[in-house]
């Protein structure tokens, strides 16, 4: 296909059918985070790092948040920037090339593209993947790193294949979900562009995907430096713990890569996200590919049993 500097490509039916679907093998990986925000992020990217038989991790990016942990979403990057830094030295894991400051501010309703390091260092990467090995940017926080990069460059949507954490299930009442509100002109951006993507719904879908103090006191803690820092932040996140399990929702979209039986999903039509924050149905839209459940027990059974390795290596 040819396409002239930035002109985005008209995927087919079949291309983009071919893009969503499942792969075997190695898969090139980036992670698109706002690590800082909570503490299920930590357990996601861990999972990765812990998989290279099937995961390639090429960067993380850290993304934007804005909440009570920040004071606006430039800090909340560079918080998540500096969170990812604590988790890799605790891995043994050199940073250099590979961890990428993101924006500092959201796409928002004007759809403007903004400009980072990971931004450009997304597009490089997309640029340098085929159709037959595309990137895989999985994106576990507010969308506008991602959003940017096409925005900036709709010629990457042919090799890349997005797999977002964010809103709720279709038929929930509501799609006011923290990734998804931040920017929701990002997500218009990303539902219009056309980039295959797997969307991993919160309420409704992976909303069952908890763990417990006990769990990960038997399960984590053990594990070395990375383990006591895990269940440190698993366990500061509440100062009660009777009858409390904490949820782990990004877990979700890396189950999807590493065995897409974790995460079953099935195609969908891409629906308009209105400027009020609802989903809006229309048939005649690109599909993409919808999880349906996840699978809680196989997932953490991988990560307790990689955790357990890494230390005993």
């Amino acid at each position: 296909m040819s396409l002239s500097a930035n002109a985005a490509p008209q995927l087919s039916v079949e291309a983009r059918l071919a893009l969503l679907a499942p792969r075997a093998g190695q898969l090139r990986v980036v992670l698109d985070t706002d690590t800082y925000n909570e503490i299920d992020d930590q357990y996601a990217l861990v999972q990765l790092l812990l998989s290279p038989e099937r995961i390639n991790l090429e960067a993380i990016y850290a993304a934007p948040f804005f909440n009570d942990r920040s004071s606006g979403p430039g800090e909340g990057m560079e918080l998540s920037y500096q969170e990812i830094l604590e988790l890799l030295k605790r891995m043994d894991v050199n940073p250099e090339g590979l961890v990428h400051r993101g924006v500092t501010d959201y796409v928002g309703f004007e759809k403007v593209a903004r400009e980072a390091p990971a931004v450009d260092d997304m597009i490089a990467r997309a640029r340098s993947a085929t159709p037959e090995d595309p990137l895989y940017v999985v994106a576990i926080g507010a969308i506008s790193n991602v959003a940017s990069a096409l925005l900036k460059a709709p010629d990457i949507i042919d090799r890349t294949v997005v797999v977002w954490l964010g809103g709720h299930a279709f038929e929930w009442p509501h799609q006011v979900e923290f990734n998804l509100k931040q920017d929701v002109g990002g997500v218009q951006v990303l539902f219009d562009s056309g980039v295959p993507l797997v969307l991993v719904p919160c309420m409704g879908v992976t909303s069952h995907l908890h763990s417990t103090v006990p769990e990960i006191e038997k399960y984590v803690e053990p594990c070395g430096d990375i383990g006591a820092f895990l269940s440190m932040r698993f366990k500061e996140y509440s100062d009660n713990h009777v009858g409390w399990a904490k949820e782990i929702w990004d877990m979700a979209a890396v189950a999807w890569l590493l065995d897409d039986k974790w995460a079953p999903s099935v195609l969908a039509h891409t629906p308009i996200m209105t400027d009020n924050i609802t989903y809006s149905e229309d048939r005649g839209r690109h599909l993409l590919r919808y999880v349906t459940y996840v699978d809680r027990n196989p997932i953490l059974q991988h990560f307790f049993a990689r955790l357990e390795a890494f230390t005993k290596r």
